[in-house]
């Protein structure tokens, strides 16, 4: 009997041992996976702001009286025109391009990346019409499909991230 229980007494225990680190094991790999996505997802937010901040300069350098903007027949797009600035619009476009690429790296769904390139369309075909227009006219039907573009970009970042549907905004 004392065999038994000098041999069952250190196996119980080296059994303890074993599952007290495998349980710590898994509890630490859980916790850095839930701290690994949310630091993706704060990475994902911030990216998905600068693309939306980038698209409303983009906007607001093409709607300057200023501005010097030249469009053209886009090269792939039937019906599409591609603006085209000179050096002091040039960053703006930049920096839009280089938010669309951001978010193509970074989204975790689809539908973030299907939105996007339709919000860069719509923010580009306001600059060609400014292009033929004054800085006072309105083109309504073109801020109408920004501001549809913006609004299908801004829900699928929102379901993407587990954000709540937030309220229908409205238009500016």
């Amino acid at each position: 009997m004392n065999v038994a229980v000098s041999v069952i007494t250190p196996v119980v225990a080296l059994i303890g041992v074993f599952l007290g680190g495998w349980l710590s094991y898994r509890n630490q790999d859980r916790l850095w996976w839930r701290d690994h996505e949310r630091q993706w997802r704060d990475q994902r937010l911030s990216i998905y702001q600068e693309f939306l901040a980038a698209s409303r300069e983009y906007i607001a350098f093409a709607l300057e009286p200023t501005a010097k903007i030249v469009a053209r027949p886009h090269p792939r797009l039937r019906g599409h025109l591609m603006p085209y600035f000179d050096e002091a619009g040039r960053p703006y476009k930049e920096h839009l391009e280089a938010g669309m690429v951001a978010v193509c790296l970074v989204a975790d769904t689809a539908k973030a990346v299907e939105t996007s390139p339709e919000l860069v369309r719509s923010v580009r075909q306001i600059a060609a019409w400014r292009a033929d227009h004054e800085a006072g006219d309105r083109g309504d039907e073109l801020f109408d499909a920004f501001w549809a573009a913006e609004a299908a970009f801004v829900a699928a970042a929102r379901d993407e991230l587990g954000l709540t549907p937030g309220p229908r905004a409205a238009s500016p």
